[in-house]
């Protein structure tokens, strides 16, 4: 197995996953935002809301589909370009992704089926159970693939053993253990928070987009102030959790943590440096100012005078990449910090109703839809570049995990074909969310399904 294959395969991996969870974090949080738009309608009977669960749940649906697309390539490439991983550790991470596959991908099927072709059908609570039942799904599946990644990050409740060829492998022997791993948990709140934001920040941006244009102005004036509602609440659980899932770091993965700071020396009553640029070649920082004394401690551990194990106190071949781990990490906190500002001043502007002075903050809006995105993708660079070099951390590096019998040139011919396969979905993707986003929502509604809702 030569270096440029396995740089390949994991750049392959890595465009495949980014590109796939640009539709899964809008899935999580839209299906919530479309099943509360519907039981709005069922409880009080308003076709505005009807017509914001139609409109909305058309964008869902165009996102959803494209989500199970891209994702289905992913597993067939742990047998592909990654044999080596399926079989030192297939026995323990097969089992949360056949249970989300037989579970919360069936359900999700089920339901989104009888969401889809239930109008006139099924009584309007049904049908607004049904999308529940979608949105239910819908982060039950992160569960499990997060439980999965949460056990890359940190392994627990398994032994090595022997195979039968007499080959060495990790085999389960406590379910529990990684069902109630708490950096699987952590890694699950977060991911889905930040999914919620993702999508607030897109009902937010198509709305400004129509208020400009002064389309339906009742309408989108009530989907912006519950996105912005539902943002804010969601950007601030995004920051909670990503506290949580921090220290969880300083205690299973220090070298993410000395790599996210830039942190050399290992040093007691550790500081924070809100500005300092590491020099990795150096082994140092070329600037480090604006100093909080003891605050990184005391983020990691909750104690001033814990100690963070520098860089330099491990060996070097298992530092992560500091550079972009550093560096995404500090663009992510800046993202939410502007996401937290933005969804403030959303709220507070909604209540006035004069959006016709406030153009110019529609228009920021309107561009700020790619900012969670962004964020969300920087999150899981440093998630996954920083616990370089090991594809399971602490038990099996990368390097160690490739498939043995695969070339560059079959890696390159795939990649090719994912990466053509791919753009051509990102393409049609952006071209249907954009003409349906514009189009606006239907002007008329059935009158049968509201007859119905009204008991008629």
């Amino acid at each position: 197995m030569d270096v440029d294959a396995l740089m390949l395969s994991r750049w392959q991996f890595a465009i495949t996953c980014m590109f796939h969870f640009i539709f899964v974090s809008l899935t999580l949080g839209l299906s919530v935002l479309t099943a509360y738009f519907e039981t709005r309608w069922v409880q009080t009977k308003d076709e505005i809301w009807l017509r914001m669960t139609k409109f909305w749940g058309k964008l869902f649906l165009i996102n959803f589909a494209l989500g199970v697309v891209t994702g289905i390539t992913l597993e067939f490439q742990f047998g592909m370009n990654w044999a080596e991983y399926s079989r030192y550790v297939g026995d323990i991470f097969g089992a949360p992704l056949a249970i989300e596959a037989t579970v919360a991908f069936f359900l999700e099927s089920v339901f989104i089926g009888l969401w889809i072709f239930g109008w006139n059908k099924v009584s309007p609570k049904v049908h607004a159970f049904s999308i529940w039942m979608v949105a239910i799904a819908t982060n039950l599946s992160a569960l499990w693939i997060l439980l999965a990644n949460g056990w890359m990050q940190n392994p627990v409740g398994y032994h090595i053993v022997a195979d039968t060829m007499g080959q060495m492998r990790a085999e389960m022997i406590d379910f529990t253990a990684l069902l109630t791993n708490p950096t699987g948990w952590y890694k699950f709140a977060h991911t889905v928070t930040c999914g919620y934001v993702v999508a607030a920040f897109f009902v937010m941006g198509v709305s400004a987009w129509h208020l400009l244009k002064q389309n339906n102005m009742d309408l989108f004036k009530r989907s912006f102030r519950t996105a912005a509602i539902f943002g804010l609440v969601s950007i601030l659980a995004v920051a909670y959790t990503g506290d949580l899932s921090g220290a969880d770091v300083a205690k299973t993965q220090p070298t993410k943590l000395a790599a996210m700071e830039a942190v050399w020396d290992t040093t007691k009553g550790a500081d924070f440096h809100i500005l300092h640029i590491p020099n990795e070649a150096k082994e140092t920082n070329i600037i480090a100012t604006i100093t909080i004394p003891k605050l990184l401690s005391i983020i990691a551990f909750r104690d001033a005078n814990a100690e963070i194990k520098g860089l330099k106190d491990f060996p070097k071949e298992e530092w992560p990449p500091v550079w972009p781990t550093f560096w995404s990490f500090r663009l992510m906190v800046a993202f939410g910090l502007y996401m937290i500002l933005m969804s403030g001043v959303a709220i507070w502007l909604s209540r006035k109703h004069d959006w016709e002075k406030h153009k110019f903050f529609l228009k920021i809006m309107l561009f700020s839809i790619p900012i969670p995105y962004l964020a969300g993708q920087l999150g899981w660079i440093v998630a996954e570049v920083g616990r370089q070099p090991w594809i399971v951390y602490g038990l099996l590096k990368t390097a160690d995990a490739v498939s043995q019998s695969i070339s560059t040139a079959q890696v390159v011919g795939s990649l090719l074909g994912f990466t053509i396969f791919y753009g051509g979905l990102g393409v049609l993707g952006i071209y249907l969310m954009i003409k349906y986003a514009k189009k606006g929502p239907d002007k008329n509604v059935d009158t049968f399904i509201i007859n119905m809702a009204r008991g008629r």
